[in-house]
């Protein structure tokens, strides 16, 4: 039995504890009796109005776990990148009046790199990043692809394993040499399955590489790109020979450890602004995102889109509510001899006031703990199926139940307040 289950029944038990106190145990006992037949003796009924409840929690549950799952799927996919990772891109400037693209620009010289790895404290691997999109060709097979030109610190960087061959090396990226690292997709589309590709040419815009390392698949990303649809250079390589290009589009960094991200991001902004001739007030012409900072922003992102779809499926608690007052007051308009009779010979009002509030609480809760096994079920078993991430938190669960029991209490009072109410006398004439 885990947590979840114990503070449930936990809440029930204290539920209990407190109607056996303020009515008596004996009276109490009678009641819970009375209630469980009532809602028995009308099982469609009853079922029916279990349903809205059902149908309310589980869709609760549902969106939670999916919410929930993605949220831990994306920042699992981002740790891969690693969590120390820093990211430099150029940043947006005016130009006659006009805020100009941040990618159209090119503020981010061999100078910054080089100063970086001169002086750098808080952070320990540099690799600037050029990139050029095209078609890669080898025999008569070719496809689509992205060349990202980098230094050997790259792969440290992103977290990335040479699974067959080697990388490129410095004496590569100073001799600007056409050595390359392919991603898995690469090699599929162009050599087939089971071949080797070590030491292989291939073309791009008509630039001959040597094929000299495969990288470990990653497969598709959440954002439905293929990340090993890559072909990975020296960044003296892409520059010279295929983007014609003296700035970069980027700068990767990898700080000492998650912990020190801010120091390393101080310690970055100040070099550029320095190597920029930025004074005073004037304002960055670059941007550095830290891994951490990209994390947080859609954990935040995906709580949002979470509580939208949350709000939108509780709406069906709320007319599963409403069906069970209605219920309710049909069960006392049906009763209200019964109810005079039992009046007649000693109930109180609050006796007769926690009988049906009972019998709403029972209708609620039992269709809430079906509600929440139906939920668990579908988000455990059916939504892996259909490719989607899930993860129940546990949280939901015990919101859930007490929700049931908020409903049952809420939604019932009305129905009991109108039986406590009733005349006695008159309710013994009700025909």
């Amino acid at each position: 039995m885990n947590i979840v289950s114990i503070i449930c029944i936990a809440i029930l038990l204290l539920l209990i504890v407190f109607l056996f106190r303020k009515i008596g145990s004996n009276t109490a006992t009678n009641l819970f009796k009375v209630s469980i037949k009532a809602v028995a003796n009308n099982k469609m009924r009853s079922f029916l109005s279990m349903l809205g409840i059902i149908i309310g929690v589980s869709a609760v549950i549902i969106m939670m776990s999916i919410g929930q799952g993605s949220k831990e799927s994306i920042r699992q996919e981002l740790s891969t990148m690693g969590t120390n990772l820093l990211t430099i891109r150029p940043g947006a400037d005016m130009r006659g009046g006009v805020r100009q693209d941040p990618s159209s620009m090119q503020t981010l010289k061999m100078a910054d790199y080089e100063r970086i790895m001169r002086e750098k404290k808080f952070v320990t691997k540099v690799s600037p990043e050029v990139t050029a999109s095209g078609q890669v060709i080898y025999g008569n097979n070719n496809t689509n692809t992205t060349v990202y030109g980098e230094s050997t610190d790259y792969l440290d960087i992103k977290l990335w394993d040479v699974e067959e061959g080697t990388c490129f090396t410095e004496e590569d990226v100073k001799k600007a040499s056409k050595r390359v690292v392919v991603g898995a997709t690469i090699v599929k589309e162009l050599f087939g399955e089971h071949t080797d590709p070590i030491g292989k040419t291939i073309r791009f815009k008509s630039i001959p590489m040597t094929i000299v390392g495969v990288l470990k698949s990653k497969g598709y990303n959440n954002w439905g790109m293929d990340q090993d649809n890559v072909i990975i250079a020296p960044y003296t390589t892409v520059m010279k020979r295929i983007a014609a290009q003296t700035w970069f589009s980027s700068i990767n960094c990898s700080a000492v450890t998650e912990e020190l991200s801010d120091a390393a991001i101080e310690e970055l902004t100040q070099m550029l602004r320095d190597n920029h001739k930025l004074k005073g007030e004037a304002e960055d012409d670059f941007t550095i995102r830290s891994q951490a900072e990209f994390m947080e922003t859609m954990s935040s992102t995906m709580d949002m889109v979470t509580l939208i779809l949350v709000v939108a499926a509780a709406f069906s608690l709320l007319v599963a509510g409403i069906g069970i007052m209605n219920i309710m007051l049909v069960s006392v308009t049906e009763r209200t001899k019964e109810i005079g009779l039992r009046m007649a010979v000693g109930a109180t009002g609050s006796i007769i006031s926690f009988q049906f509030l009972i019998e709403s609480v029972l209708i609620s809760i039992t269709g809430g703990l079906i509600g929440i096994l139906f939920g668990c079920a579908v988000s455990e078993f059916v939504v892996p199926m259909l490719g989607m991430p899930s993860s129940v938190p546990a949280w939901s669960i015990i919101v859930s139940f007490l929700v049931c029991v908020f409903i049952g209490v809420a939604f019932g009072y009305i129905p009991a307040l109108k039986a406590a109410r009733m005349d006695p006398i008159e309710a013994i004439r009700h025909e």
